[in-house]
């Protein structure tokens, strides 16, 4: 297939090393390129909450003294 497409200047300075340092055509170099990203992409993680224990417990079912005890009795 040929397209036209317009490279940022990274993208064109990454086709080129390859190219330079691989002995590859451009079209070659750029599919390898796109490859790798594509493979990169699939084996990301989904993001996932870490928690930390802080050790400070407060119960929130009365939501006035939960506040006080994270603000302060000055707090309102």
């Amino acid at each position: 297939m040929r397209t036209t497409v317009t490279l940022d200047q990274d993208v064109a300075a990454a086709v080129r090393r390859l190219r330079t340092t691989e002995g590859l055509g451009l079209s070659e170099a750029l599919n390898r390129l796109v490859r790798t990203g594509l493979t990169v992409k699939q084996q990301t993680r989904k993001f996932q909450q870490r928690t930390v224990r802080l050790g400070l417990q407060v119960d929130v079912t009365n939501i006035g003294e939960a506040l006080e005890v994270l603000d302060g009795p000055t707090g309102r």
